[in-house]
């Protein structure tokens, strides 16, 4: 056949290490129908500085694949939720063979059409907390490329017609595909009038979906007479792909027909006529074309090297199939819906049948949530009877067993979740994190227990309450974690971020979960260790500089609150919105460093001050750079660290006048330096170092403690003492005689009062 080749590429994105699935890349891709290969190309590489990492180190870097959804991955192997179902993916780890650069293939022969989900993440790291801008990062890109090879026109089989085929000697196979609407209970694939060197020397395959692989269901037409391949519980609203292929070594040609039979249930008396007036009838795609509205005059398309003709049609004996639910969907909110039943949400279930439901998920759209289904039974409905109600979810078919006995949800294709209820236990739950879109189907069925196992009851019906609904995470990730909606190009879903040590897919996971004392300890000692501040407070007040002692006041409330606020598990205690206090916090951390190094520089009245003692100048505009650099990034290394350095430059120039002035270092006395400047800039630091190098998440509560006991015990060492009034200059004596007055009243000047109604109290000047 013709092949069409087609290219995907995605754009590079930064990896992070594995914490939940809220730090992983998530990437979309979409595989076209008829694709018999696809290639992965992986390309990883280092960053660092804008250049090429060479130096940074070589860390494994794990893809996982899925079709329908993204994967549901559990690197770190922790306890997944209860009632959780967990769908399966596949892993690659990459490994790196240059420097700075490392590709990796993965092929995937005849892959499942639609939508395909790669999820990439890097190790998980010991949790540093590094300050921003401090030192170049290293970073690893991870670029994904699809590269698909797919068939064009493929001969379409018609059911109850035949294909003549002639297959030449340098032919191997050859390839058909057929639509299975919906009430399919069987597909018959029958070669007919084979003629070979070697008799029929061809093998048969079928699979859904995709062209047929060497593990596909196969029948060897040699060894059986006639050579039919029946499937039971096709899939529904889909292809499928027969391949008829000869054996190893057959040579010359070889000719046979191909003809496809399937059942309908809901007339299992019946095959499927060879014509229908519409293609809304057999629920076929408006790609099929016009075939579907054949008239008993028209002649069929004529594949590749055959024919195709009517043939008899002998309807074998099919399965009946129950009538189908539907469900009403309500949509509240992103990934947050509910499936009414018409007439429920009690269910009966009678015992000479089953009761089937059907929910449509909506392509892509609710694949990034969690499909959540809940059996209730009313055990007063059983009249004591010993009633068990099965139920399976099955993906794009019912099951609907002969065996009324059994209480499997799989076959030999198929695979579905079990739930069960019974007066024991009345409750079953199912989760499914990442559900594949498209129609699933509920059959309930009520099985009596016996001596013997099960058996169909007799006149029993019982009632069972049913709930489906989708949300965005498990329960909501529970009391220690917080459910995060993200979102990749254009495709949403959400994950949980857990907390206070907890893991898992729904933050269920305790073993390693902080204990209450634990969380109580950590935030007794980042509240309480500003308790520190009190010092250079009374310091501040004492040496009257009152101005700085409002600041560290200030700057001791917000951080209590703050790290009040800030805690990871349930001991949390919140007086404002968590963005406000941190604002606060980080402002009252830089004005304390601010304004001791301004009153470090003792810098004279004309300068510090405005004229008539109208606000401190350099404190304002202190205020207002470090307001307008914390809201363009507080986690900034040089927009925190600028005015700061600004402040220290301003005390460096005060104290270089002052010692070219006096032509003596200053401060002038040695006991200033060794006893209070000296140890003070160690003990700042110290802390600095311990922020920037040391802190991690795990000792953070700890470490920042300390920090804020050396930065509040910096303070009180560095703060300058009271200044002493200069006495060389005296009052200048009050003039008498001659002169004049300046009466000014105060309330009037600051536009107070009317100045027709101005008293006489006024403050006269001469």
């Amino acid at each position: 056949g013709l092949f069409v080749t087609d290219y995907f590429t995605r754009t590079p994105r930064k990896l992070s290490p594995f914490r939940s699935f809220a730090s992983i890349e998530l990437f979309h891709f979409h595989i076209p129908e008829d694709t018999v290969i696809a290639v992965w190309n992986l390309i990883t590489f280092k960053e660092q500085g804008g250049t090429f990492g060479d130096q940074c180190p070589d860390r494994s870097i794990t893809v996982y694949f899925r079709s329908g959804a993204p994967s549901v991955i559990n690197p770190l192997h922790t306890h997944f939720p209860r009632d959780t179902a967990v769908p399966g993916s596949f892993a690659v780890t990459l490994t790196w063979t240059l420097p700075n650069r490392t590709t990796g293939v993965f092929n995937v022969t005849s892959p499942l059409p639609g939508d395909w989900f790669l999820a990439a993440h890097l190790p998980k790291d010991e949790g540093k907390i590094s300050v921003k801008g401090l030192y170049e990062e290293c970073q690893y890109l991870f670029q994904p490329q699809l590269i698909v090879q797919r068939l064009v026109n493929i001969a379409v089989l018609y059911p109850g017609h035949l294909t003549e085929q002639s297959m030449a000697p340098h032919n191997r196979s050859c390839l058909y595909k057929v639509f299975v609407p919906s009430y399919t209970s069987q597909v018959l694939v029958e070669v007919l009038r084979c003629h070979g060197s070697e008799g029929c020397p061809l093998w048969l395959r079928v699979r859904a979906k995709a062209p047929p692989l060497h593990n596909s269901t196969a029948l060897d037409c040699r060894e059986h007479a006639p050579c039919q391949l029946v499937l039971d519980l096709p899939f529904w609203q889909h292809w499928y792909y027969v391949l008829v292929e000869k054996h190893p070594g057959v040579l010359g040609t070889v000719s046979f027909q191909v003809t496809i039979q399937l059942t309908d249930c809901s007339r299992p008396s019946l095959a499927r006529p060879p014509f229908l007036p519409s293609s809304t009838s057999m629920n076929m795609p408006h790609s099929f074309g016009s075939a579907g509205r054949l008239a008993l005059g028209d002649s069929l398309p004529t594949g590749a090297n055959g024919t195709k003709h009517l043939v008899s049609i002998t309807s074998p004996s099919g399965e009946r199939c129950w009538p189908i639910r539907p469900t009403l969907r309500n949509e509240l909110d992103t990934f947050s819906v509910h499936f009414y039943i018409f007439f429920g949400p009690n269910v009966s279930v009678p015992p000479d049948r089953p009761a089937v439901f059907v929910i449509n998920l909506l392509p892509v759209l609710d694949s990034g949530g969690v499909l959540n289904l809940e059996l209730r039974l009313n055990v007063s409905s059983l009249c004591g009877e010993n009633v068990t109600v099965f139920g399976c979810l099955n993906h794009e078919v019912p099951l609907t067993s002969g065996d009324n006995a059994s209480v499997t949800c799989e076959t030999e294709h198929l695979a579905g979740f079990l739930l069960s209820v019974n007066t024991t236990a009345s409750l079953s739950r199912l989760r499914i994190p990442y559900p594949q879109t498209g129609s699933w189907y509920l059959s309930l069925r009520s099985l009596c227990g016996t001596q013997h196992g099960f058996e169909p009851c007799t006149n029993v019906t019982a009632e069972v309450y049913l709930r489906a609904y989708l949300s965005p995470c498990i329960n909501d990730c529970g009391m220690y974690g917080q459910c995060k909606l993200l979102r990749t190009n254009n495709y949403l879903y959400a994950a949980c971020e857990c907390k206070a040590g907890w893991n898992g897919w729904g933050c269920t996971d305790n073993a390693e979960a902080f204990s209450y004392g634990f969380q109580l300890l950590s935030t007794l000692l980042l509240c309480l260790s500003n308790v520190m501040f009190v010092p250079p407070v009374a310091i501040a007040v004492r040496s009257h500089y009152l101005l700085e002692a409002a600041v560290y006041i200030f700057t001791m409330f917000f951080s209590t609150f703050y790290h009040a606020c800030d805690q990871p598990g349930i001991v949390v205690f919140c007086i404002m919105e968590y963005d406000v206090l941190q604002f606060c916090d980080f402002l009252g951390s830089l004005m304390s460093v601010w304004v001791t190094v301004i009153a470090m520089a003792r810098l004279q009245p004309v300068v510090k001050q405005a004229s008539a003692g109208r606000g401190r100048v350099l404190y304002l505009l202190g205020a207002m750079l470090l307001s307008m650099a914390l809201q363009m990034d507080r986690h900034g290394l040089w927009n925190l660290l600028g005015p700061s350095l600004f402040a220290l430059g301003i005390m460096a120039i005060a104290w270089t006048a002052r010692t070219i002035r006096r032509r003596h270092c200053y401060p002038p006395t040695w006991k200033r330096w060794a006893f209070y400047l000296c140890p003070g800039a160690m003990i700042a630091a110290a802390a600095v170092l311990l922020y920037a190098f040391v802190e991690t998440e795990e000792n953070y509560f700890y470490i920042h403690s300390i920090w804020h006991l050396l930065i509040a015990g910096s303070v009180g060492f560095l703060l300058p003492p009271r200044a002493k009034p200069s006495g060389h200059l005296g009052p200048l004596p009050r003039r008498k005689g001659c002169g004049y007055q300046l009466c000014v009243n105060e309330q009037e000047e600051l536009g107070l009062m009317d100045p027709a109604v101005a008293s006489i109290n006024s403050i006269c000047t001469s």
